[in-house]
């Protein structure tokens, strides 16, 4: 943007017009993002220089003022939004090892599942298997279709083979090292 003689002496008068929309509208370190005071000064003079370029008479530093204070909004809407990218690209997913412990552990609640089957009445033990296959990642739904039930009766299967398990000492130990 190129301003003339007096554009640039509007400009050069009204410098502390910037101050002033800086000192009434940003209160606080947390509003600045990633910006210093002076960042925001070389932004509200970019703002006060469209102003004395678009100006049309009338009372300036009104205008400048508004002027000045949508260029720093927009400049900390920018840069928060740049942060929030920055921050979300930025994460990198962390996974953890597999312990021997989770698989010994996993047997042995593999083994007691079975064995609880055993003991268990046919309904149960469907909710048995209908806990395994949740386990997998399988939906109440696509349970009920493979043994032949509605989603309502597969929860409710799941439902008592869970009291059922509750109540079997194997289970419980097993329930108390997780």
């Amino acid at each position: 943007m190129k301003l003339n003689a007096e554009q640039q002496k509007k400009v050069e008068d009204n410098l502390g017009l910037v101050n002033k929309v800086i000192n009434d509208k940003v209160h606080g370190p947390y509003y600045l993002g990633m910006y210093t005071r002076d960042d925001l000064f070389q932004i509200g003079c970019i703002g006060l220089c469209k102003a004395a370029a678009t100006d049309k008479g009338g009372n300036f530093s009104t205008y400048a003022y508004r002027l000045i204070w949508n260029q720093i909004c927009d400049a900390l809407i920018y840069s928060t939004r740049r942060q929030t990218h920055e921050t979300i690209y930025d994460v990198t997913p962390y996974t953890a090892e597999p312990d021997d412990n989770d698989f010994e552990l996993g047997l042995a609640i593999d083994q007691a599942l079975k064995k609880a089957k055993l003991d268990a009445p046919p309904s149960t033990a469907k909710g048995i298997d209908a806990i395994r296959l949740m386990s997998e990642g399988y939906t109440c739904g696509e349970i009920g279709e493979q043994i032949g039930a509605t989603d309502k009766q597969v929860t409710a299967m799941v439902s008592k083979a869970r009291k059922f398990l509750k109540e079997r000492k194997d289970v419980l130990a097993l329930a108390g090292n997780m």
